[in-house]
């Protein structure tokens, strides 16, 4: 009698504590104050980003999730059969149950998520509804060098999949620099397909980052109580206020903490003074052109192979292949 088959298997390489800790102490000390945004995502984060998306304001999520019903058998029809899905950043997984449902015959499905809590519920329930992908997960830090594991059949190809415009959070250099290391790893044959988030109206996209209900506020002041929670820190998170902005010039919503009082702050033993009004820089988010996006691709040596845009040209879908 054959044993039963493994459902999936876990490569655990969530950041440390102590990377927290000393990006906390290295953002913090300088000028401008910073926190990386990778650090929102932590179970509680998870929680209220998957919140987020369900805010009428929110529109990135409602629009990437209707092309990719719409558009997926043209997605099939270009990826090809049997290929071995990565997604970076996977979060709940809810967008990968369409890709998972539309191509043809995916071999296994790798999500790469900083936030363990979200990465094994998603992988559980995905698990149930594809029992023949095999689920290979990997929780780790997306923008490092994550060695991924291989698939027990040999797959045709790779498709790694970037959804939600979570490319904007990092500025031009970096952004290229991850475009490149996907190149690296979706191998020979292989493509990425990357959400965009366009250049818009900047009243619609600044309304996606405030939204009335007060979700994107909380889930942003929630890093204060994460530093509290994991590192011992004593920040008076009612003393700082969420502050999303669009910037035109750089056709980017930046988003901060701001002190509402002059204060102080301790982590680890050291003290971080805050006047009133002084700002702790938390996230970026990029929108593009297709000028910009596809100057970002060749720079990185990757060439747009297909684009979708909604009807409105609010967002777009990016199916990447080698220059």
């Amino acid at each position: 009698m054959n044993p039963a088959p493994i459902r999936w298997r876990l490569t655990d390489l969530q950041p440390r504590k102590g990377d927290l800790r000393a990006d906390a102490l290295e953002g913090l000390s300088a000028r401008p104050r910073t926190l990386p945004s990778k650090y929102f995502y932590d179970a509680t984060g998870s929680r209220l980003f998957e919140q987020i998306t369900r805010q009428p304001e929110y529109y990135p999520t409602r629009i990437e999730t209707a092309m990719l019903q719409q558009h997926a058998p043209a997605i099939a029809r270009a990826i090809g059969p049997d290929v071995h899905l990565v997604e970076y950043g996977s979060g709940s997984g809810r967008k990968t149950e369409l890709l998972l449902e539309g191509l043809d015959g995916v071999v296994a499905y790798t999500p790469v998520e900083i936030s363990r809590e979200a990465l094994l519920a998603s992988v559980e329930r995905l698990a149930r509804r594809f029992p023949a992908v095999e689920m290979l997960p990997v929780c780790a830090d997306f923008t490092t060098a994550v060695p991924l594991p291989e698939p027990a059949r040999p797959a045709r190809s790779r498709l790694l999949f970037f959804p939600g415009s979570t490319l904007g959070n990092f500025e031009r250099a970096e952004a290229v620099g991850l475009l490149q290391s996907m190149r690296a790893t979706m191998g020979a044959g292989g493509a990425a397909l990357v959400g965009i988030d366009l250049d818009k109206d900047p009243a619609v996209i600044e309304a996606a980052y405030n939204d009335a209900a007060g979700v994107t506020a909380a889930f942003t002041l929630n890093l204060l109580h994460r530093l509290n929670r994991e590192l011992g820190a004593d920040f008076d998170v009612g003393g700082f206020q969420h502050r999303a902005r669009y910037c035109t010039r750089r056709r980017r919503i930046e988003t901060d903490l701001v002190s509402l009082r002059e204060q102080h702050a301790s982590i680890a033993g050291q003290r971080f003074d805050f006047a009133q009004g002084e700002a702790i820089r938390v996230e970026y988010s990029h929108k593009y052109t297709d000028a910009d996006f596809a100057a970002m691709c060749a720079e990185a040596g990757l060439r747009v192979a297909q684009a979708w845009n909604d009807a409105d040209d609010w967002f777009g879908l990016r199916l990447l292949r080698a220059a």
